[in-house]
């Protein structure tokens, strides 16, 4: 596989398939613009795995395949995805066990887990967003530092937590509930998030503060990086933070439809990142 041909593919997957990713990589210097659109592109295969089609059992056989092929990367791969992370981990020193991680935690959702406290659950969002944090982390930075690293996390654990409230109902629809059983008896919510819209909402609520101090954590790590990589994190975080201001204003609405920030809105945030603006 041409590697020049391999990161075009990846490009192409980005394009297609980043709904709020892509807007920070298009602020990125090309190399690293070309190096994250790979990391993004096996993610995504990870990820489509856990949310495909598939019975459960051949969804796990998948995922562990591709655990096998991390294994054994190789820039000579006739997988156009494989061979560009594996161009990526040479160049950038990428921590390629974190694809392990999301692996991890795609296995958790083909079986249904379930998490009784607020630490079990953000375990799983280190696992599926946390790690893609560390792995951008290393693109961004070539000897990132420990305090980077773990703020990396956190904001990847803001995202998750993020996108799991605005997914409360369609993941419920597909036998998958994330939100703390503890938490929701803590507010008189149904663990299965199955009693009325208004119990749901209280439940979201109540997480959209934990959602927010992990923002308060996370976006400290903008300070720890150079301006490229600062404008294009800050327009991902920037998008998913005015996502869980809107929940947060009216709850409910993610019972009743998918929220979410028109074209314009995300467009207005990646421009203020580029002006240095706080997400």
């Amino acid at each position: 596989m041409n590697l020049a041909s391999a990161y075009l593919e990846c490009e192409a997957i980005t394009r297609r398939e980043a709904k709020n990713f892509a807007y920070g990589i298009k602020l990125l210097r090309r190399p690293e613009r070309l190096a994250m659109s790979a990391v993004y592109a096996l993610a995504r295969r990870i990820d489509d795995i856990g949310d495909g089609d598939l019975p459960p059992a051949e969804k796990l056989e998948a995922l562990a395949a591709v655990r096998t092929q991390l294994d054994q990367l190789d820039v000579d791969s006739p997988d156009p995805v494989l061979a560009a992370v594996a161009d990526v981990a040479r160049r950038y020193a990428l921590p390629v066990a974190c694809f392990g991680e999301i692996i991890d935690g795609c296995e958790s959702d083909v079986r249904g887990t379930r998490y009784e406290t607020i630490e079990d659950l953000v375990g799983y969002c280190r696992e599926v967003a946390g790690s893609v944090g560390r792995l951008s982390l290393a693109v961004f930075s070539h000897a990132p530092s420990e305090r980077a690293n773990e703020l990396a996390d956190s904001l990847g654990v803001a995202l998750q937590l993020t996108n799991i409230l605005r997914d409360v109902v369609e993941d419920r629809g597909v036998g998958r509930v994330y939100l703390p059983a503890k938490d929701a008896l803590l507010v008189d919510c149904a663990p299965d998030l199955l009693g009325p819209p208004e119990e749901v909402a209280r439940l979201v609520a109540f997480e959209c503060r934990r959602a927010e101090e992990w923002f308060d954590e996370g976006l400290q790590l903008l300070a720890l990086l150079d301006s490229r990589s600062r404008s294009c994190v800050a327009a991902m975080a920037g998008i998913y933070h005015r996502l869980l201001r809107r929940i947060e204003r009216d709850p409910i609405l993610v019972t009743r439809t998918r929220v979410s920030l028109p074209t314009w809105e995300k467009l207005v945030v990646a421009a203020g990142s580029l002006a240095g603006a706080t997400p």
